[in-house]
This record gives structure tokens, sequence and C-alpha cells, in this order.
């Protein structure tokens, strides 16, 4: 289990994240999302033990992370900019990442990397992107850590090659407990993997719950009644967002869904239905809370 206490890390005048705590159970999908800048990938590079925290503290299984090089060799961490030495190839890079990963497992990798048409030759360089990050996915799981860190992964991979790399973290969390870690802009990717969800904004982490419960504990309305309702109307609601079109009122509010049920039979309403909302929908009703609105981008 990996727990992160009250971590900070400033860059010169600006703090990239701020006080962060989150605990990542082993064997779950971890999925790290956040605005732009939001410091995700400064979260990664942390936790990794690649970048020292100013404030907080970091521990696998009870140990610091950073400078423990025991700690450390339980994590293949995939950047978002992909990295490579100079010149090097496929095989190039297995044989490294060999001698760095005792468990490193140099048949799974060639059979992977024919499997997804990949020449173990040919100079990285020359790859696409795409090819990159599957070059970089094939040498994460080849090394079978117990973690995996991925920062926007998915970006770049197309639809079929997104689905084979899920595959490979699925069987690999059946077979060996594998604990990946996703930091993603794609949160219609996270929703269909992750059990477990952490939301930062501005350095800072505003939730971090499971997806279930997430869910369960935000809802969207749409409500029709016969006289105007203005936002006051709704004050009995923990509101997070409210529109009103004609006579349709839409609102994205948080509590159970029988304490909301009950609140809207109570304001008689000539028709209401509860919606299920997507993990992009929450996203963006937890940080309009926190002033970062796209209306307010727009106008």
């Amino acid at each position: 289990m990996i727990e992160t206490i009250d971590i900070t890390k400033q860059f010169d005048n600006i703090r990239a994240v701020d006080r962060v705590t989150a605990t990542i159970r082993d064997g779950s999908v971890f999925g790290l999302i956040g605005s732009n800048g939001a410091g995700k990938s400064t979260f990664l590079r942390m936790v990794a033990g690649i970048l020292k925290p100013d404030g907080g503290k970091i521990t696998v299984d009870g140990e610091e992370i950073f400078e423990n090089t025991d700690r450390k060799r339980r994590i293949f961490y995939i950047s978002d900019e992909q990295y490579f030495f100079p010149n090097s190839t496929p095989k190039a890079m297995r044989d490294y990442y060999a001698k760095v990963y005792g468990s490193f497992d140099k048949n799974r990798f060639d059979t992977l990397m024919k499997n997804f048409g990949l020449d173990l030759n040919r100079k990285i360089n020359t790859f696409s992107k795409g090819m990159k990050k599957q070059v970089s996915v094939i040498c994460a799981i080849s090394a079978k850590t117990e973690y995996i860190f991925c920062d926007e992964t998915f970006d770049g991979l197309d639809p079929v090659m997104r689905q084979a790399v899920k595959s490979l973290f699925a069987a690999d969390m059946q077979d060996r407990g594998l604990t990946p870690v996703i930091a993603s802009h794609n949160l219609r990717e996270l929703e269909d993997i992750c059990d477990h969800v952490g939301l930062l904004h501005r350095g800072g982490i505003l939730l971090s719950k499971d997806l279930d419960d997430m869910k369960l504990g935000i809802h969207k309305i749409q409500c029709v009644f016969n006289e105007q309702k203005t936002k006051e109307d709704f004050s009995a609601f923990s509101v997070l967002s409210f529109e009103k079109r004609s006579s349709l009122y839409t609102l994205t509010v948080k509590g159970t869904r029988e304490e909301i049920e009950g609140r809207i039979a109570s304001m008689n309403p000539v028709f209401s239905e509860l919606l299920p909302l997507s993990l992009e929908e929450i996203f963006i009703s937890e940080t309009e809370v926190c002033g970062y609105d796209v209306q307010k981008l727009l106008f």
C-alpha cells in the first residue's frame, strides 16, 4: 500500500502540489484526474521517488520511498514525455531494464513486441508517438513490478491498442496483484477501468473516493414545476450546479438518492427524474465549486 500524508512540492514561487493526502490500495486501479497544471505529474514523480517532497511523507508498505532503492524497484514509472537512451533499440532497453529489475521477463518482452508488431532492432527514435508508448508499456509489464505509474499513457494510442493495454493490466492484476496508478485527462477512459479516483485541482486534492461511492453521493436532477423557481428555492439541497432552460430545471447535487428524491417530492414537481453522472460531469461539478468554471473561461 502507498500512502501520502500532507505532501507538498514547490518550484520557485509555484506550489505544484499542496498538502495532498491519499491512499493507494494494493490490487486496485487508482485513477488520478485533474485540471491542467493541477500537479498530477509532479505527484506521480514524488510517489515514484524521482522527486523529493518539500514537506509531508510518502511511504510504500511503511517505508519512505525517496532514495530507497528496494522500494523503487517495486515501481515502474511511464512518463508522459517518452524518454529512451539516444539511438537505442527496444532490445537495448530490454537489456537495460533487465539489469535494473531482477524480475524482468525477457521472454515476455520479446513475445509482446512480436504480438504488437514492433521491431526489436529498430531505433526507437524512428517510432511514432503511439509506438513509443507501446514500447514503454511492454517494458513496464515485463518488469513485473507491483506498481505501474502511468502518466497520460493512453494518449497517442489508437482504440485497439488502448484496449490491448487495459487487457494486459487486467491480466496482471488477476495473476500477480498488479496495482496500476493512472493519471489522465481522458475521464471516460478512466471511468471504464478505475476502482478509486483522486481529484486534484491547483495542487490540492478535492476528493479521493471509490468511484462507485462517488457516483452514489452526487446526482443530477431534471424537474419541471407549475410555477417559476429560483436557485434559492433549492436551498435545502447541496447544489453543485444549477441550470434553467424554459420550464426545465437541471441541478447537480450532493446527497443520497433517498434524501434527494424526498426533497424533490416535497416541492410537488410536475415531473422529476434522477440521472446517472459520468466521471466527467462529477469532475466539472466539483471543480466549478472551486472556481474552475467553463462559463468564466468563455466569457
